[in-house]
């Protein structure tokens, strides 16, 4: 995968925690039970695939600019992406959504929880 960075860097945000769907052979970062990222892997374990959620105006416009961002693969077409694992969108795009989708996800608890996710009184 030409992302190697992902792990560290969802890992170091905070209340995320991963775990592996075995169904689907997924990496699933979550917010408590809520998912907003995933590294889908094939049968020899290799990821093809990194899914996250954006707000559809947002997916649709990063889908226009890079063949390699696709409707959400296995998910919700509206509100989930894929990304090729060995695609050619470059590193600080691929934060940036990943970014995104930590904040939308992260948004849809209360303003309580939120605080105690952060950290942040």
């Amino acid at each position: 995968m030409k992302y190697e960075w992902i792990d560290k860097y969802l890992l170091g945000k905070p209340g995320v925690t991963k775990d592996l769907q075995q169904e689907w052979n997924w990496i699933r970062y979550k917010i408590g039970e809520k998912m907003f990222a995933a590294i889908c892997l094939d049968d020899s374990d290799k990821p093809y695939f990194i899914t996250l959620k954006l707000e559809p105006l947002e997916g649709e416009f990063w889908r226009q600019q890079y063949e390699d961002i696709l409707s959400g693969y296995y998910m919700n077409k509206t509100h989930w992406n894929s990304v090729k694992a060995d695609g050619e969108v470059p590193d600080d795009i691929l934060r940036e959504m990943l970014d995104k989708s930590y904040e939308l996800i992260l948004g849809s608890f209360s303003k309580k929880k939120q605080k105690e996710i952060t950290g942040n009184e």
